[in-house]
């Protein structure tokens, strides 16, 4: 006989286990996962379909406070510290006494909780076969709880084709709160789906953000929005978003130790960064030093050092984590410096990720420079309120390009540049100058009923996703007035807050969900903090970054496939080539473009080739 301690050492004979965690049901992969199992054991008479396909599962007999495994399996490990147990009901002889809240078994003087999964009626999502053996009653339902993560069927739907009349029974699924179906079963009736914009299309399955729109909840892992940026910090949420849990104090200490020791660029990237007009965009200085960053590291560099080189290798997967979090902060302040003719600052590893940031954009020549603590924590709290917005516009463009096994660094570019467009990372800017159109308070009204003639677009109002008031607004409020109160409030500060009082209490916009986002503050924010207008992008990517990369190791931890869309043709049919000297000039697009005086003298000159 062989069994299992807590700590996971496998051993001949009978041996006490220290502690059982004991989960009462159906075992699933995730809710193994999140138990850090190490393999399944099924007590007792348990449904014939528990089962893991990542952890062997071994059915034991339980006897005077043992388990004891058959001799033929192997259970040896030293990664994992707790063994779930699973069982649809415990044998009296399993020495069983009772409360009101759980079952308690005892093990050798040593207690292990089983869990009471019992369920509110209403809430019991069983189909007949599971409530008849489970015996659910108007009050309870006794059958196991279904894991949030969990994908089961709740039916089928039939679809028939109005040409062909061939039918599909079409199973529909359901995980957490979400219904959907698989769009790649369409085939089967000759049919694709088409989605304009992805508006309501799912294009994986993610762990990393939860939100509803119509309430208006954001949580990160399952920690709301509003909680974090109270009482957490960036880097703390960075490890969050990344790794699935919170830190520990000494996990913390090696996550942030080895972030701010990356924060260092090459030299020969400074040169290069050097080589961009004065008057660059910030964001395009950025964008291209993201994508050349890539090229410092071919041993990060799929197309160099083998194509499973992240699905192998995880502490080369940690190094670009290090490397792309510590190194945006420093090629921002670059960018910014550049604008202004300033000299680049190093970086300080010892001080915090905001603080060291605001350090490169402003020190000078003074020995000892140390930036407001109330801006540092306000930047550190903006940076988690955009670190991670589920499968966004740039999101969606970095796990596109990640599909293709490329380098974080190129798939980061490329997500970067989706983040510059106006409609997404660049809504905070066009906000600002949208404020500064309107010029005064007294212009503010006139400007509204423009808007709702559609003469007009009222940036920072509205969401794609929000039904309700952003969530991320409460908090940052509390932000802006907590800035006000060290820089003083912008003229334009006034404008904004008048836009908001009139957008929430007039009706074309309430009734249409037409609320501030938080696109509309974080402007503001950053106005009076002193940033230019063209910076804001910036500061929204060094927020977002967590977020992408939290998405690429979910993607490289699952099986996704290379993302490949499809397309509805609306070309023209097949056509015959004609040579130019037949072809007869047909209307459509124009080929004028703007031109300068020295094109326009160009034009006129006689040039001989």
């Amino acid at each position: 006989m062989a069994c299992l301690t807590e700590e996971g050492t496998s051993c001949s004979g009978n041996f006490s286990a220290k502690r059982i965690i004991a989960n009462d049901g159906r075992a699933n992969h995730e809710s193994l996962t999140n138990a850090h199992t190490c393999m399944v054991v099924v007590l007792g008479n348990c449904h014939n379909h528990v089962q893991s396909h990542e952890y062997p599962t071994f059915r034991a007999s339980f006897n005077d406070g043992f388990l004891a495994f058959p001799n033929t399996h192997t259970m040896s490990t030293t990664q994992h510290r707790r063994v779930r147990i699973l069982s649809s009901h415990i044998n009296p002889h399993h020495s069983v006494s009772q409360n009101p809240s759980s079952t308690l078994i005892s093990l050798n003087g040593s207690m292990a909780e089983m869990r009471d999964e019992r369920r509110a009626n209403k809430d019991c999502k069983c189909d007949n076969e599971m409530k008849a053996k489970a015996k659910c009653t108007e009050k309870a339902c006794e059958c196991s709880e279904r894991s949030s993560k969990e994908e089961y069927s709740i039916g089928k739907m039939s679809l028939t084709h109005p040409t062909t009349n061939k039918k599909l029974d079409l199973e529909v699924f359901q995980t957490g709160e979400s219904q959907y179906i698989y769009a790649s079963e369409l085939k089967k009736l000759n049919l694709m789906s088409f989605d304009n914009g992805f508006v309501n299309t799912a294009i994986t399955k993610s762990a990393i953000t939860y939100i509803d729109g119509d309430k208006g909840v954001l949580r990160y892992r399952g920690y709301r929005i509003e909680e974090l940026v109270e009482k957490s910090s960036f880097l703390e949420v960075a490890y969050l978003l990344i790794n699935g849990e919170l830190p520990s104090k000494d996990q913390y200490a090696v996550w942030k130790r080895q972030i701010m020791t990356h924060t260092f660029i090459h030299e020969n990237l400074k040169q290069m960064l050097q080589t961009f007009r004065y008057d660059s965009h910030p964001m395009a200085i950025t964008i291209s030093a993201l994508a050349a960053l890539g090229s410092f590291y071919d041993d990060a560099n799929p197309s160099l050092s083998g194509a499973d080189l992240y699905h192998k290798n995880e502490e080369v997967r940690n190094k670009q984590i290090y490397r792309i979090l510590g190194k945006l902060p420093t090629i921002a302040a670059c960018a910014f410096r550049h604008r202004i003719g300033r000299y680049y600052t190093d970086p300080i590893a010892d001080l915090d990720y905001a603080e060291n940031f605001l350090y490169m954009l402003d020190k000078l020549s003074e020995t000892s420079f140390k930036p407001n603590p109330v801006l540092v924590r306000a930047l550190d709290k903006l940076f988690i309120l955009h670190a991670d917005h589920e499968v966004n516009a740039s999101t969606a463009c970095f796990r596109h390009v990640a599909s293709t096994g490329v380098d974080p660094y190129s798939a980061c570019s490329a997500a970067a540049s989706a983040l510059y467009g106006p409609k997404h990372g660049g809504a905070s800017e066009a906000c600002l100058r949208m404020l500064e159109k309107i010029g005064s308070v007294e212009n503010v009204s006139a400007f509204m009923e423009r808007a709702k003639r559609k003469e007009v677009v009222i940036m920072g109002v509205g969401h794609r996703i929000y039904k309700n008031m952003d969530p991320r607004c409460t908090a940052i409020k509390k932000i802006a007035e907590e800035v006000f109160e060290v820089v003083g409030e912008q003229p334009l500060v006034k404008i904004a807050r008048e836009l908001e009082k009139q957008i929430l209490k007039d009706e074309y916009f309430v009734s249409r969900s037409l609320y501030p986002n938080v696109d509309f503050y974080t402007g503001i924010i950053y106005k009076a903090m002193g940033f230019p207008t063209d910076f804001y992008p910036c500061l929204f990517l060094l927020g977002r970054a967590p977020g992408w990369i939290a998405h690429w190791v979910e993607h490289l931890n699952s099986d996704s496939k290379i993302y490949r869309p499809r397309q509805i043709y609306v070309g023209e049919e097949e056509r015959k080539y004609v040579n130019i000297e037949q072809r007869k000039e047909k209307p459509g697009r124009t080929l004028s473009a703007p031109a300068s005086s020295n094109s326009r003298r160009r034009e006129v000159a006689s040039i001989r080739v």
